[in-house]
């Protein structure tokens, strides 16, 4: 079995920014895929492949018909972190040379984080520094049991600063605190543990099948409504619940249900059939 998602991949029709670093496959339901495509550096980042992955992330936001986005690496590792090179320039860098360079990166991970889609990693091999970052900004994350993660910057006298809103959010701040100082090497099973990995498999075989498990899963909801459930919890998450919280959650079911894809999907339920998003799934 190959390392693609199941269905036969086609190249999206609305996106262009395919390039030799990041390839971008869809089927023509909209389960895409994002391959950073530098195998022979572990798919470390540098200048050019944070670039093509905003690119892609930014075509992807706005192309029609994109359910489902799945990040992975090729060659068996989905990421090193900062290609050596990269690092190596750094050095000679100014600190507004360095903060502009560094805020590429953070501005790559938000357009992911901001995708409408569900965002999925599908990580095998290793995720080590901003690797980790990449798949903590995604909405789900897949590994294979024997992949390998790490908060490394430490160790090299610097910190993990683009990453850390997107880490801290799936892990929590106490364990982030020691992840992060210790730059220590973990397994999958404690990343799963501690939240950053949302389910393991044995093996690139299994992150094939947990993706198109996946796909398939979302292909069955409303476009709409699967952004929506992400906005939700970003309008939601660290709230008090208090009058204001209630008025909220109120109008926005209600917004959804005399919408058209709501009253579509209501009678659909009702009538027994599927609604007109899940005709091809």
């Amino acid at each position: 079995m190959t390392n693609e998602i199941a269905h036969p991949l086609v190249e999206f029709p609305d996106v262009s920014a395919t390039t030799d670093l990041v390839h971008i496959q869809a089927t023509q339901a909209g389960a895409v895929t994002v391959t950073m495509n530098r195998p022979a550096k572990k798919n470390a980042f540098n200048d050019d492949l944070i670039s093509a992955l905003e690119e892609a992330f930014q075509t992807l936001k706005g192309a029609e018909g994109v359910r489902v986005v799945f990040i992975r690496g090729a060659g068996g590792t989905f990421s090193a972190g900062a290609d050596l090179d990269w690092m190596r320039a750094a050095i000679e860098r100014t600190e507004s040379d360095n903060r502009a360079d560094a805020f590429a990166l953070a501005r790559m991970l938000k357009e992911l984080h901001d995708l409408p889609a569900l965002t999925v990693a599908l990580v095998d091999g290793g995720a080590f520094g901003g690797g980790v970052g990449l798949a903590a900004a995604c909405d789900l994350a897949i590994a294979t049991r024997d992949a390998k993660f790490s908060f490394s910057e430490a160790r090299l006298g610097l910190i993990p600063a683009a990453i850390s809103p997107y880490v801290i959010e799936a892990i929590g701040p106490r364990t982030a605190r020691g992840l992060f100082a210790t730059a220590r090497v973990f397994d999958a099973a404690h990343a799963e543990k501690i939240g950053l990995v949302s389910e393991l498999v044995d093996d690139a075989a299994g992150l094939t099948a947990a993706a198109h498990r996946i796909a398939g899963d979302i292909l069955a909801c409303g476009p709409d409504a699967v952004a929506e459930c992400k906005r939700l919890v970003e309008d939601v998450s660290g709230r008090v619940i208090d009058h204001a919280l209630m008025e909220l959650t109120a109008h926005r079911i209600a917004a959804a249900r005399v919408s058209a894809e709501g009253q579509e999907g209501v009678r659909a339920f009702l009538e027994r059939r599927k609604p007109h998003w899940a005709q091809g799934e």
